[in-house]
């Protein structure tokens, strides 16, 4: 038995709040909405393998903050006029074997794929660089002041309704290449107003948000930041940048940061890079994780290609407070169980090893999305799904759910109308 490990002690986080371990489901986009873009019985079915899975906190995949600005098909969203009663289905589910219950709150800025028919919003009008895959995005419009001003009380509303629907707390997104990274980004961040510029100026849109939400929420709600480590692209957000942007959300209130890295550009988060940096096969980004925790009080959690007890004890050991896992628990949503009973049990990691680098991590994702459409449906994971079918039964949902998404938007304009 492993259950005396270090990664199944309780840690009390800044804001009162204990985690029972240290072992945290890490957000996954799963493009798995019901009608009007609400949380319905695939998801919650797929949450209940993790709330009685060991874990100790649960953190939702992105919870949009505007119906015009989606990651993808299939999302969440949560704004003023949501209804409230599936996001308290979802957090009493979630709650419902011990672990806490986070929603991950997200804008897309200019990662918006064009067949969404959204405006990409962004600090600058700068266009993804995908190659040949970069027509598959919408071009960016450079936000105005005000813009701005009202992405930061859309985030604050989704956060206090995330409360209201009883959440233990937020997971505000600022990694991955999405518009709060985009603004700490100077590769994407050429503004010359007070949003641009130094990383002070960079940083001040994500510490306006901190400030406001923890200001509505109060200070035991649990406020957590998902920061890059860097962007793993040249001239962008680095290391240094980081550990700077960490000491000034300690100084906020900040309860964990979440340590990872890349964007669309530079898929780090999947174990490789646009700066052909080499990354560990597990535990991505240990090693930046371990630098910062060591220069702040601020719990640092980091999440990246971590599949055995070992290396989430490593993590641990190395300084930080929370292992985050993904893919490893979407085809072993138990997995913080099964090391309990053998420790050298190994979770799974998509791969995909096709000559085009941008359509290999779309398969990585596709896979996992996979094996979470299968456990929302009841359905046993597969561990090795096919490659082609995968992508295939992906671009196949993606194209059901985007018809969906227009068919909402429509019927949500005529009512708006009336």
């Amino acid at each position: 038995m492993s259950s005396t490990s270090i990664v199944y002690t309780p840690f009390t986080l800044p804001c009162g709040k204990t985690v029972r371990n240290r072992l945290v489901k890490a957000a996954m986009e799963e493009n798995m909405s019901g009608r009007w873009l609400l949380p319905d019985h695939a998801l919650f079915s797929l949450y209940r393998y993790w709330a009685h899975g060991g874990l100790g906190m649960i953190i939702t995949g992105n919870v949009m903050i505007d119906r015009h600005a989606m990651t993808g098909p299939g999302g969440v969203a949560l704004e003023a006029d949501s209804p409230i009663e599936p996001f308290i289905q979802w957090a009493k589910i979630i709650r419902s074997g011990g672990a806490l219950a986070i929603m991950q709150i997200n804008h897309p800025g200019r990662q918006v794929l064009k067949a969404m028919r959204d405006t990409a919003l962004a600090p600058s009008a700068i266009s993804l660089n995908m190659g040949r895959h970069s027509s598959l995005f919408a071009k960016p419009i450079a936000m105005q002041g005000s813009d701005i001003h009202t992405i930061c009380a859309r985030f604050v509303t989704t956060a206090v309704r995330a409360k209201e629907a009883g959440f233990d707390g937020v997971e505000i997104h600022a990694a991955h290449g999405y518009l709060l990274t985009q603004f700490l980004s100077p590769l994407w961040n050429q503004r010359e107003d007070e949003w641009g510029g130094n990383l002070l100026n960079r940083a001040r849109l994500l510490l306006n948000i901190v400030c406001q939400i923890r200001a509505c929420c109060g200070s035991n709600f649990i406020i957590m930041v998902k920061l890059n480590s860097a962007d793993f692209q040249h001239g962008g957000f680095d290391i240094d940048d980081a550990q700077v942007v960490v000491s000034m959300l300690e100084g906020v209130g900040v309860d964990v940061v979440e340590l990872t890295g890349g964007s669309y550009e530079s898929p780090a988060m999947q174990g490789r890079t646009h700066n052909e940096r080499t990354l560990p096969k597990e535990a991505y980004f240990l090693e930046f994780a371990k630098r910062i925790a060591a220069s702040t009080s601020l719990p640092v959690m980091t999440t990246g290609g971590i599949r055995r007890l070992a290396v989430a004890e490593r993590v641990i050991e190395q300084g930080c407070a929370l292992a985050g896992m993904g893919s490893a628990v979407a085809s072993t949503p138990d997995l913080a169980k099964k090391w309990q009973i053998k420790a050298d049990y190994q979770g799974v990691a998509p791969v995909c090893h096709w000559r085009d680098k941008t359509l290999a991590s779309f398969v990585k994702m596709a896979k996992v999305r996979r094996e979470l459409r299968r456990l929302g449906n009841d359905l046993t994971p597969l561990k090795h799904p096919s490659s082609f079918h995968s992508l295939l039964l992906d671009l196949l949902h993606r194209r059901k759910m985007t018809k969906r998404y227009h068919t909402y938007m429509a019927a949500w304009a005529q009512e708006k109308e009336k």
